[in-house]
């Protein structure tokens, strides 16, 4: 499905022309009515659109810079690092992006996270899931688990990570649930002395979804903050 990087002397050229044969061809695929690919600058738009709505209205937090700086400059967070991408799920019907799933190679930090979560999933060999959103007329379709079965194969060819790493916000409808059935819980924060953050911290295995050309319709998770 993808190309299988190396790790090794190769220069700066060679790892370019293989993002931009992954962006061409590896994620240009078709689920149902959607077409999911690797971002290109023309999709950066539409892709910012998604992601601050979501922030808005699902999580009631609004744009926060300390969060969400990545969201705001989204070539130089995804597109311009080698080893990480960005996805986005384009309407066939009109080509908006209606939904987004990045990676990228920075741990979760303490603080605020607890230590040894940081301790964990270090940056460099930590592959983190991020801004799986979905608009709400195009959820419950499969598509956000597509998306994330591409991260993951993304993860896996990189050949440098050594784990996946994600947290979510129980407070979202249906995304504690989902993300239980794909990973294993490594911390709970509701049950820390005054609650934390509130946040739940899985571990993703690699292999945890495999893509599939028929989704099934109750397969899209919640949006991870």
């Amino acid at each position: 499905m993808i190309a299988v990087k190396s790790n090794g002397g190769e220069g700066v050229g060679w790892w370019r022309a293989t993002i931009k044969w992954l962006s061409v061809n590896a994620y240009d695929v078709q689920v149902h009515e959607y077409r999911v690919r690797s971002a290109g600058p023309e999709d950066l738009d539409g892709a910012r659109a998604v992601m601050l709505d979501t922030v808005y209205r699902d999580f009631g937090t609004g744009y926060v810079p300390h969060w969400h700086r990545d969201i705001i400059d989204l070539a130089a967070a995804y597109l311009t690092p080698v080893r990480h991408t960005l996805l986005v799920a384009l309407d066939g019907a009109r080509g908006e992006v209606v939904a987004t799933a990045a990676l990228d190679s920075r741990g979760p930090a303490h603080p605020p996270n607890p230590r040894r979560i940081a301790e964990r999933f270090p940056s460099g060999v930590s592959a983190q899931l991020r801004r799986v959103y979905v608009r709400p007329e195009h959820r419950r379709r499969g598509l956000a688990r597509r998306m994330v079965a591409d991260l993951l194969a993304f993860a896996a060819a990189d050949g440098g990570y050594r784990s996946v790493y994600l947290h979510t916000d129980p407070a979202v409808e249906g995304a504690e649930g989902l993300w239980r059935s794909l990973g294993e819980v490594v911390h709970d924060e509701r049950a820390d002395p005054g609650g934390g953050q509130g946040i739940v911290h899985f571990a993703i295995p690699f292999h945890a979804v495999t893509p599939s050309p028929s989704p099934t319709p109750d397969s899209t998770p919640s949006p991870i903050p």
